[in-house]
């Protein structure tokens, strides 16, 4: 099994749909996708996110990080949400994705989430987040 990021973006004409759909029933189609992954033992977690305008950028493009508030570029670069899933395959977390009650017109993008196990184990640093994983529970 492998960890795949599903990320909630929306483009501009979702976001304007979306601004005319009831928030309980947003809230019901996400229930019901959620329990469904609950079901299938792929959850491993998932979050909506505040609106981009409460946010806080933190740029590093210059000299010395840059700190502004509110969203930082287009819409399009922007996202709402996330689903972390332990799935067997990237098709598997398309199929997934595939079912998510989006407004029309929003983008998923799958990333794969490397396991600790991918980094080089006698590095230091690796080696202290594991101990720190394996007395939080995460491993």
């Amino acid at each position: 099994m492998s960890k795949y990021m599903l990320i909630l973006r929306p483009t501009e004409a979702a976001a304007a749909a979306f601004a005319n759909v009831d928030f309980t029933e947003v809230l019901n189609a996400m229930g019901r996708f959620n329990d469904e992954l609950i079901r299938a033992g792929v959850l491993l977690a998932a979050e909506g996110l505040a609106d981009p305008s409460e946010g806080v950028v933190v740029d590093f493009t210059g000299e010395a990080p840059m700190v502004t508030d509110g969203p930082y570029g287009e819409t399009r670069e922007l996202f709402n949400g996330y689903y972390i899933l332990d799935v067997a395959s990237v098709q598997e977390a398309v199929e997934w994705a595939k079912r998510a009650p989006m407004t029309s017109g929003s983008i998923i993008e799958i990333r794969r989430v490397p396991s600790i196990d991918e980094f080089p184990q006698d590095n230091e640093w690796i080696q202290k987040e594991r101990a720190w994983r394996e007395q939080t529970g995460q491993l």
